[in-house]
């Protein structure tokens, strides 16, 4: 305790570390030294290794950040998924120190940090970081050591052949999903300014309008995407980066960017029901070393900003009348159509990232009785606090009166991907009629 006072008191964030590109053996030093300088905010593990052996480290701040407590959001970020893409890298560390060197002495990080559990993974992919080379376009050091891609190796839920080998990165990843209950995550990269989110990929369904793939909360994602771009010093006007396209608002949803198959953040979405954007943060991957202080200075307010959006919409416990917690109980908002439904977790607990209005809400879990109720939501991340909202559900009298099954997982890629009435499958029942007509016609004129 007294070394933590100590630090409150005397170290400084500007001393604490430089900006420059640190590499990984020089990074994970500096994590472990954050880590016994504030052992009582944050907690450091590996969630696993990259192909070459590399340890994919995640720095844990908060309150209680060695165990989950209910009521408390978990937040993240990624940075250099893309091994060449180094701003990021750079500044979650800088994060980092900003964070541990202000909790205690800035009301924002403070209240942040008691509200909320922050995950950092400054280098998803440490193998592509040590193969890069300076350069603001090309792309060595970008893939894994196997030569992936690591944003497009993860299970698509609108593309088939899902049984494809996972890298070992993306692996670690998926498992990270499944040991957290993240509410909130961004994933950054470069060569772009600009707020991206999901949808990335379409099968053409009812998700595809005009050049946009809409998911059920698209007006989350534009509300979260405008957070980070107006809170950034350049990102909202949209064309910082003079010779790339312009973005209104420094905004756009990925697909109508450009579709993208296997990516982060459509993962993190569908299958694990954490919301993702994906951050554009500099013009150049791989900048200079004297423009990091600026780069610092541009998106530090945007992170901070975009970290309390975790406490967006409603928060609660789905439990029986006896005060019995119900794991995996269906909380569905009405209206959206998620492809992998919302669920409580194994704690009976559930997360809902919702603007400020009226909702209705259907709750169902096997052997009892479904529960729909209004809620309006106000705004929650002034107050650090989403709003909380338990929901008690009756045991059922009788099988007739239970409610549907509450689906037991989505973390298999098991989708019903392909809209018939709208996809690519009505184009190739298309063609194949047109082929056969065009047979019989060949036939009857012989």
């Amino acid at each position: 305790m007294l070394v933590f006072m100590f630090c409150l008191l005397f170290c400084s964030s500007t001393d604490a570390l430089e900006f420059r590109y640190h590499n990984t053996v020089q990074m994970e030093q500096y994590l472990k030294d954050v880590n016994k300088m504030y052992p009582h905010i944050t907690h450091l593990h590996s969630i696993g290794q990259s192909v070459e052996g590399r340890e994919l480290w995640v720095l844990i701040l908060g309150q209680h950040p060695r165990e989950h407590r209910t009521g408390i959001p978990e937040f993240k970020y990624v940075g250099n998924i893309h091994g060449n893409e180094v701003v990021g890298r750079v500044l979650l560390l800088q994060l980092v120190n900003y964070l541990t060197s202000h909790y205690g002495s800035d009301s924002v990080v403070t209240r942040l940090l008691d509200s909320s559990r922050v995950h950092i993974l400054p280098s998803m992919n440490p193998d592509g970081f040590e193969s890069s080379k300076p350069d603001c376009i090309y792309t060595v050091g970008r893939y894994n050591k196997n030569g992936v891609d690591l944003n497009r190796n993860f299970p698509d839920a609108f593309e088939e052949g899902n049984e494809q080998k996972r890298e070992s990165e993306v692996r670690a990843v998926m498992e990270w999903l499944k040991s957290e209950t993240f509410v909130l995550s961004a994933n950054l990269h470069g060569g772009a300014l600009v707020a991206s989110y999901p949808y990335d990929n379409s099968n053409g369904g009812s998700e595809q309008q005009g050049y946009r793939s809409v998911s059920p909360d698209d007006d989350v994602f534009v509300h979260l995407a405008k957070t980070y771009s107006y809170n950034h010093t350049e990102m909202y006007r949209g064309n910082h980066c003079s010779d790339l396209q312009s973005f209104s608002s420094g905004i756009t949803n990925g697909y109508q960017w450009y579709p993208l198959q296997g990516g982060m953040q459509d993962y993190n979405y569908v299958w694990a029901q954490c919301l993702e954007l994906t951050l554009e943060i500099s013009c150049c991957k791989f900048p200079p070393e004297e423009q990091l202080p600026a780069l610092w200075e541009a998106n530090r307010a945007a992170l901070l900003a975009y970290m309390q959006q975790v406490h967006l919409g409603l928060k609660g416990v789905v439990m029986d009348s006896s005060g019995q917690i119900i794991p995996h109980a269906v909380v569905e908002v009405l209206g959206r159509n998620n492809l992998c439904a919302f669920q409580s977790d194994v704690n009976g607990e559930y997360f809902r990232l919702l603007l400020p209005g009226k909702y209705m809400l259907k709750v169902m879990a096997p052997g009892f009785k479904t529960v729909i109720q209004n809620v309006e939501v106000p705004y929650g991340p002034d107050r650090f606090s989403a709003l909380t909202h338990n929901f008690i559900l009756q045991h059922s009298d009788s099988n007739s009166d239970s409610s549907t099954p509450a689906q037991s997982s989505c973390s298999s890629c098991e989708l019903p991907v392909k809209d018939p009435h709208n996809s690519a499958t009505q184009l190739n029942n298309t063609l194949t009629a047109l082929l056969l007509q065009t047979l019989l016609l060949i036939m009857m004129m012989n």
